[in-house]
């Protein structure tokens, strides 16, 4: 039997170990949903080749079954190798700068309060956002696109980067918004929709962590553990609540990603639409005030919550499947 260990959190051995096992994580998690993530954005942004399915449930297996007769099994993983290219890192920074954070605003259980855990969640999901949200963008356009001959990873790049807003004076943003201004360089780009993208990570990512955390502790509690966990790893660090069995842990990740998603869903309708501003329309970048009137005039309140349905069969096993792998793979590398 081995001993019960200390482990320093701030060390690099063990912020190595927990990007690793979040970077595998979140791509087990996007692999598992990739096919409902592309309808999704296709709903979400409006596409017409498929707004006539976004009336209804069914819709949603018919839209799969329309990519499917057009491009094949590869048309519904359209743009997953970018998914993947940016999951890794994004999972991998947002899984350790939660550890990092968590450790440095929870300095012990008498510290434990709802709002230092969303708030470590919030910070983590912004970091995360920060370091890879360009290549979110380019896994939009990708999976955006459905014509028969899609356009390459370079070609999409291409297209982001030599992008620019509306030439006309009349239609110019005022310039008190810096994104709203012609860029200098094709860079800025590839920040479209950036600022709601902060806005909506800080509730999705705070409440999702709360969440977790909180259905954790329910699970363990006396009356429940003795069915919900399983024995303690001998090797895991001293400090280290017992981990749950698999279908407590699924529940946990799962519930965490439902309340998250519901919260947070309207930004992210807005976000969408903002991203692929320079593949529709008439080139105008709207800002976000602009964007959700636009979908409300469109579509009405329900116009902010278009592919929801969608986004509760995926959102679950992705939530699900990435804390159960995450928290696995901690177990495994003995964090």
């Amino acid at each position: 039997m081995g001993s019960r260990k200390n482990v320093d959190k701030h060390s690099l051995d063990y912020m190595m170990r927990s990007g690793i096992a979040g970077g595998l994580a979140g791509c087990a998690a996007k692999t598992t949903v990739a096919p409902l993530d592309r309808v999704k954005i296709l709903f979400q942004t409006g596409n017409p080749q498929f707004a006539k399915y976004t009336s209804s449930w069914l819709g949603l297996g018919r839209a799969l079954g329309d990519i499917y007769s057009r491009d094949g099994i590869l048309g519904l993983f359209r743009g997953h190798s970018a998914t993947l290219l940016k999951i890794y890192p994004y999972a991998a920074i947002k899984f350790v700068a939660y550890e990092q954070y968590r450790t440095f605003i929870i300095r012990s259980k008498d510290h434990e309060t709802w709002i230092r855990r969303f708030s470590a969640g919030a910070l983590a999901g912004v970091t995360s956002v920060f370091f890879t949200y360009p290549l979110e963008v380019i896994r939009v356009r990708l999976a955006f696109e459905t014509k028969h001959r899609s356009s390459s990873l370079m070609d999409i790049c291409k297209k982001i980067y030599n992008e620019t807003p509306m030439n006309n004076k009349q239609a110019q943003p005022a310039p008190t918004n810096p994104l709203a201004v012609t860029p200098q360089t094709g860079l800025v780009n590839f920040y479209r929709g950036f600022s709601t993208t902060i806005l909506g990570m800080i509730p999705y990512a705070g409440i999702s962590f709360l969440t977790h955390d909180t259905a954790g502790d329910i699970f363990r509690r006396p009356a429940f553990r003795k069915y919900t966990t399983l024995p303690q790893p001998a090797n895991a660090p001293k400090d280290k609540p017992a981990p749950l069995q698999a279908w407590a842990e699924l529940t946990a990740g799962g519930v965490s990603g439902a309340v998250a998603q519901t919260i947070s869903y309207p930004l992210e309708v807005i976000r969408r639409r903002m991203q692929v501003g320079g593949a529709v329309g008439d080139g105008h970048r709207l800002r976000i005030g602009e964007t959700a009137n636009m979908i409300f005039r469109e579509r009405g309140f329900a116009g902010f919550f278009v592919g929801l349905s969608i986004g509760y069969v995926k959102v679950v096993p992705l939530a699900a499947v990435s804390f159960y792998t995450y928290e696995r793979l901690k177990t495994f590398f003995g964090i």
